[in-house]
Formats: C-alpha cells, sequence, structure tokens
C-alpha cells in the first residue's frame, strides 16, 4: 500500500502533545472583539484539546506528526 499523506490543511490547525493528546485553537479568536467581553477574549487565547469524539479521526489526517 502506498504511505498516508498528511492532511496539510490538519495540520497547520492542530498538533500533538508529549503525551499524544491533540491540542487545538478556539474558534471566534480572529476578529471583531469589540462586543466580546474582557473574559471570553481571556479564554479564546488558550488551547484547548480535541474531544474524545473526534481524536480518532483528526489522528488520521495527521499521521506522521
Amino acid at each position: 500500500m502506498p504511505k498516508m499523506k498528511t492532511h496539510r490543511g490538519a495540520a497547520k490547525r492542530f498538533k500533538k502533545t508529549g503525551s499524544g493528546k491533540i491540542k487545538r485553537s478556539h474558534a471566534f479568536s480572529n476578529h471583531m472583539f469589540s462586543h466580546k467581553t474582557e473574559k471570553q477574549k481571556r479564554h479564546l487565547k488558550h488551547g484547548a484539546l480535541v474531544s474524545p469524539g473526534d481524536q480518532k479521526r483528526i489522528a488520521q489526517l495527521i499521521t506522521y506528526m
């Protein structure tokens, strides 16, 4: 079988942690901050982990990372 290719769009959006979990960034954190509260903006800055239901599917997209 041929090698699997890394999905380049997913590779730019997700990273693996040292323990093998997958990190992601939050949505709604690029523009239009004037109506968002300080608390909301502060929480959007930090990354999050991919939910367990999506982890297997995303792991296949970023196989060699």
